[in-house]
């Protein structure tokens, strides 16, 4: 295993997330099929398969975007129903997406706490509260220091920034709000080498702070260094699961082509 490895996942853990036998379908298409995946704290789950394995429907329906047509989602062991984004932010699930959907004319701060703002006083009508702006600034600056983000400026707009400094608000913001799990597709796609290295020291340090995170990437060498497990798609199943490594990364390979 890599580098950034965690130790092998306890069997009689109880997984954070788990799916079971969940199915999908959009008209003829049959985008998930039985499919069941289990996330575990302390872990990086590496989701694997080519477009329209059936990956992006998988956590768009585990984040409230889409519904399951059948199947079972259980938080720490209790039943869930989440049939919206912010059922699923209830839940303690926090998603970034490609699009990363940041707010380009904010800055850290106010991606952060968007329609999630602090008010002041408690005692008061919340229509009538003021913004509670220095803790919302005070604790965006705790977390960024935590996760070791390293800004231009603090207070500088989004859409200033570098892609990897944007990728590494969007999973700040992710981690600033996730209880459970923290989902992250392709959160490297568009990114040199040396962003791509700060992007995915901030997953590692995501799961040592207790986090499950399950990482959508085709990105091979990230998987052996960086996720506990791997877990392959293919036309919309579960094709085969395994512990990434050097020696391994070739059966993972023919996994997600079929081979």
């Amino acid at each position: 295993m890599g580098v950034g490895t965690a130790q092998t996942t306890d069997a009689s853990a109880r997984p954070v997330l788990q799916v079971r036998n969940a199915t999908k379908r959009f008209g003829a298409v049959q985008a998930l099929d039985n499919v069941s995946i289990a996330a575990y704290a302390n872990e990086v789950l590496a989701l694997l398969g080519d477009n329209g394995a059936g990956k992006s429907t998988l956590i768009k329906c585990i984040s409230g975007v889409h519904r399951f047509d059948a199947g079972i989602v259980e938080i720490d062991g209790l039943a869930h129903q989440i049939h919206t984004p912010a059922e699923a932010r209830r839940a303690g699930i926090e998603t970034v997406y490609q699009d990363l959907a940041l707010f380009d004319n904010m800055d850290a701060t106010g991606n952060f706490y968007a329609g999630r703002e602090l008010s002041k006083p408690k005692w008061l009508p919340r229509s009538i509260q003021a913004l509670d702006t220095q803790r919302m600034e005070r604790e965006t600056q705790q977390l960024l220091d935590r996760l070791k983000v390293v800004l231009p400026k603090f207070n500088a707009q989004v859409g200033l920034m570098s892609g990897g400094q944007r990728q590494a608000v969007a999973v700040a913001r992710a981690a600033a709000f996730a209880r459970k799990v923290v989902i992250l597709d392709e959160p490297t796609a568009a990114l040199g080498v040396r962003e791509s290295r700060q992007v995915m020291g901030l997953v590692q340090r995501l799961r040592e702070e207790g986090n499950a995170v399950i990482l959508i990437t085709h990105n091979m060498d990230q998987v052996v260094e960086y996720a506990d497990r791997a877990m392959v798609m293919r036309r919309g199943r579960k094709v085969g699961e395994v512990r990434p490594s050097p020696d391994t990364k070739q059966d993972i390979v023919s996994m997600i082509v079929g081979a």
